[in-house]
């Protein structure tokens, strides 16, 4: 029986799935990846965590995400240099 995932299930228990980040991140060690879901949707995980939770997003979801970033809707969240 498969596992189902939802919002909060560790990343590391998400199987045959693959983890992506983008180029930019590789080597920084910051990373946000992402995994596209045998059943749908899109699970993202921090990468200095990768056994923490996943969150699970439905296609759409991250559609109208990625099309805010495109649109420099989020680019002040990348401004601070506290973290």
């Amino acid at each position: 029986m498969a596992m189902a995932i939802t919002n909060g299930v560790p990343a590391d228990e998400i199987t045959g799935v693959t983890w992506m980040k983008a180029q930019a991140s590789i080597g920084a060690g910051e990373c946000v990846e992402v995994a596209s879901l045998p059943e749908g949707g899109v699970a993202m995980r921090n990468s200095r965590h990768p056994k923490g939770p996943a969150l699970v997003f439905t296609h759409a979801e991250v559609r109208a995400f990625l099309d805010g970033a495109k649109r420099s809707e989020f680019d002040f969240l990348g401004t601070r240099q506290d973290d």
